[in-house]
């Protein structure tokens, strides 16, 4: 669902390079010589996505809502739940983690990959594996020894002593990668295969040329985007992977030792690899304006009909037909993810390149604690929840209510970690 690469680049993972050439006027070269220089890389323009680092901020607040609402009732596991139930706040809820679980954490991996190429190509495969391994593995080991037995400790209630309970907690840790912190696990055997296969291939790629928001091909000749027919290809294809992989491996089926949900990872996988393409093409500042607003209606209409799909598939009595096996309901979900990834992912980027491809200071500073709030959120939303489980209000308005405060209390709390002598080299 990182600062370290993420969705997490630092400051210098968002520029782009491109070799500067000499161009003389046409009028004093010989028309071979002109068609020759014509070919040659256009001049190094260096620039910020704003619209990136405001797309990361916003996923990240839906991954503090999406453990928010499981807590309030919403279908998923997460370390605390509320004692109060209530069927419509489950279902209205459901609906919310259903549409993150289909495209946000995918997004986190496609705007992860968008950032590896060109820090690859500008440190080398080693330097550039170290800078990953202090980025996400020291967060990564920080979650599981200290982070996650603290928040489930928390969400036991505090019952005895907490340093006999670490202890205990340590020694039966069953795996890594645990909470949320598998993401920077995944991310980290992704980056590693990357440079792995770089170093096999034993050749610096050329930077990626951009030629601008409205010109329709690159170049080279390819388009700079996707066509719709391609798109479609990669839902059908998605869709199909998706339930022949939960024929076996049903959702909510995870591998232990690395705390992976399988059933999830060809969306994981194949968002990677599509974010190192997207950096090589320029697709991220190339969506055209009329495919984002097709996507956005496609995405409307897809999430306003999922209730339809679980009273159809009788998803009250039988949720299991949903996560995998031979059943229409599991084919149908899978389609439904796969749409629901590409239209929302499309339109998002559409949206925020248009609109919010500037920052402020108040903006700047969400971009900046960013990846922060994603490795200690657990603390404020189990506190959160914890703390107002006494509270006897309607469960809806209680996760109303727990947004308010939890997403401004992560935030603030990322911006004190921030202040630690070298966190801000890692985070």
């Amino acid at each position: 669902m990182f600062k370290a690469n993420l969705t997490f680049s630092s400051s210098q993972s968002y520029c782009r390079t491109r070799r500067s050439v000499e161009r003389l006027d046409s009028s004093e070269r010989a028309p071979d010589e002109t068609r020759a220089v014509s070919h040659q890389p256009p001049v190094a323009r260096i620039s910020r996505l704003f619209f990136i680092d405001n797309l990361r901020v916003l996923l990240i607040v839906l991954v503090v809502i999406h453990h928010l609402a499981i807590t309030y009732g919403a279908v998923g596991s997460w370390y605390y739940q509320d004692p109060a139930k209530d069927a419509l706040t489950s279902a209205l809820l459901t609906i919310v983690t259903a549409t993150n679980q289909a495209f946000f954490l995918g997004f986190f991996f496609m705007i992860s990959a968008y950032f590896v190429p060109e820090s690859c190509d500008r440190k080398g495969a080693g330097p550039f594996l170290r800078d990953r391994l202090l980025r996400l593995g020291i967060p990564l080991l920080v979650y599981d020894i200290i982070i996650d037995p603290f928040v489930v400790f928390m969400a036991g209630g505090f019952q005895g002593s907490y340093w006999t309970f670490y202890s205990n907690a340590l020694l039966t840790m069953s795996g890594i990668g645990q909470g949320p912190s598998w993401f920077l696990e995944a991310l980290l055997y992704f980056v590693i295969g990357y440079a792995l296969w770089r170093v096999f291939r034993n050749t610096r790629s050329s930077p990626r040329i951009e030629t601008g928001y409205d010109n329709p091909v690159d170049n080279r000749g390819r388009r700079p985007y996707p066509a719709y027919w391609q798109m479609l290809a990669y839902v059908s294809g998605l869709a199909t992977a998706d339930f022949l992989i939960r024929l076996q491996l049903p959702i909510n089926w995870d591998f232990q030792l690395l705390n992976f949900q399988f059933p999830f990872f060809p969306q994981y996988i194949s968002m990677f690899a599509i974010g190192i393409i997207a950096y090589r093409r320029g697709w991220f500042t190339k969506v055209p304006d009329s495919m984002g607003k097709s996507w956005s209606i496609v995405a409307i209409a897809s999430i306003s009909l999922f209730p339809v799909l679980a009273i159809a598939g009788g998803a009250v009595d039988h949720i299991e037909y949903f996560e995998g096996g031979v059943h229409w309901q599991a084919l149908a979900y899978a389609l439904w993810e796969a749409v629901v990834a590409v239209a929302m992912i499309t339109s998002l980027l559409v949206l925020f390149r248009r609109r919010f491809n500037t920052q402020g200071r108040v903006r700047k500073f969400l971009s900046a604690n960013a990846y922060a709030v994603y490795i200690i959120h657990p603390i404020i939303v189990v506190g959160v929840g914890f703390g107002l489980h006494t509270v006897a209000v309607y469960p809806l308005l209680k996760f109303v209510v727990g947004v308010i405060i939890a997403v401004p209390a992560c935030f603030g709390l990322a911006g004190l970690i921030q202040t630690i002598p070298f966190a801000k080299r890692i985070l």
